[in-house]
């Protein structure tokens, strides 16, 4: 169906009477160059063959009309899309520590670091958040807001691309983490609140130790999803070697997180098991809270716009066939009467 944006535009529909009846008729006395006696003839000659051609005025009314409809900005809009409203708040937590440096995963066989893994995973869990709002919030040593909630979903990416380890310190403050996330997360619906944390468990920097600071995630409803960055490999390029996982990855902490706030414990070891982890709590999450409509709209201002361009230069073609001679003097133009009628002196 056909929309107009601006129908008030109408409203100037009779502007072109208002003018012609506040201003006055220019006059063309001063142009005349010539006094000719049998001017009065010559003038009620061509105004009768003028006023048997109503073309200008036609062609101007149309002209107006075009412009007005470009003016108020029709739109076509195609038949309403249902798109379901998910309605989540998502904040992404990510360990920037130092021990996210260790190389123990792969991506297409190649030995990468953790966050760079967690960077990989994350992007394709980001994508496809299409409806929810998610924030990052980066800590090591400290904690802080990289983005808050938004839906703008390729900010969001681009600012996890650009985070690099040991940039907000060396050690790890999870408790600070999930505390600044019950604080951005306080005024939003209790069934929409998700945190998502990712670290190797190691809580050792911040002024709030984890486990209270779950339970004030609890208090508020949070839930929190832990996900442990672990591998069972080290150092892939001299050979692997099994590694004690209790002295990297601390899944007490990130357990005992997940409990207190009804959330889930995950252990990712690798690429594939990461990408598992997002797909279940891609599943576990999902809240249907509504639905919107939405209409592809398509611009068809420039079509009465373009009309009405073309219309104006068969106007003016058209206007500079007949002469607008005045009938109050009997000055004549001889250079213009000699040209528009056809007359030659000789």
């Amino acid at each position: 169906m056909i929309h107009l944006v601006w129908p008030l535009a109408f409203l100037l529909l009779p502007l072109p009477l208002v003018i012609r009846w506040l201003l006055p008729p220019v006059s063309d006395r001063s142009s005349a160059g010539l006094r000719v006696p049998f001017f009065n003839k010559i003038s009620h000659t061509l105004n009768a063959k003028t006023n048997k051609t109503r073309w200008p005025l036609v062609l101007g009314i149309i002209t107006w009309l075009l412009l007005l409809c470009a003016m108020s900005r029709p739109q076509w809009l195609s038949d309403p899309v249902d798109q379901p409203k998910t309605g989540r708040d998502i904040m992404l937590a990510v360990d920037l520590s130092s021990s996210m440096e260790i190389q123990d995963f792969f991506l297409n066989e190649t030995a990468v670091d953790r966050l760079t893994a967690v960077k990989s995973v994350l992007k394709e869990f980001i994508k496809k958040r299409e409806g929810d709002r998610l924030g990052l919030i980066l800590f090591g040593s400290k904690a802080y807001v990289q983005s808050p909630l938004s839906y703008d979903l390729s900010s969001i990416e681009q600012l996890l691309d650009e985070a690099q380890i040991r940039m907000v310190g060396k050690q790890t403050a999870i408790g600070d983490a999930i505390g600044l996330a019950v604080k951005r997360l306080h005024n939003r619906p209790q069934n929409q609140r998700v945190l998502i944390l990712l670290s190797d468990g190691n809580n050792t920097a911040g002024i709030i130790p984890a486990p209270r600071a779950a339970h004030f995630a609890a208090l508020e409803g949070l839930r929190v999803y832990t996900i442990g960055i672990g591998a069972k490999y080290v150092n892939p390029l001299f050979g692997k070697q099994s590694v004690n996982q209790a002295a990297v990855l601390n899944e007490t902490t990130l357990k005992t997180v997940a409990q207190l706030t009804k959330g889930r414990y995950f252990s990712a070891q690798d690429v594939a098991e990461l990408q598992h982890v997002y797909s279940t709590i891609d599943k576990m999450e999902k809240v249907l809270i509504g639905q919107d409509y939405y209409h592809h709209v398509l611009e068809l201002y420039f079509w009465p716009l373009g009309a009405a361009l073309l219309l104006s230069f068969i106007l003016a073609l058209l206007k500079s066939q007949f002469v607008s001679p005045s009938t109050d003097t009997g000055f004549f133009d001889a250079d213009s009467a000699n040209k528009n009628n056809g007359v030659h002196q000789e």
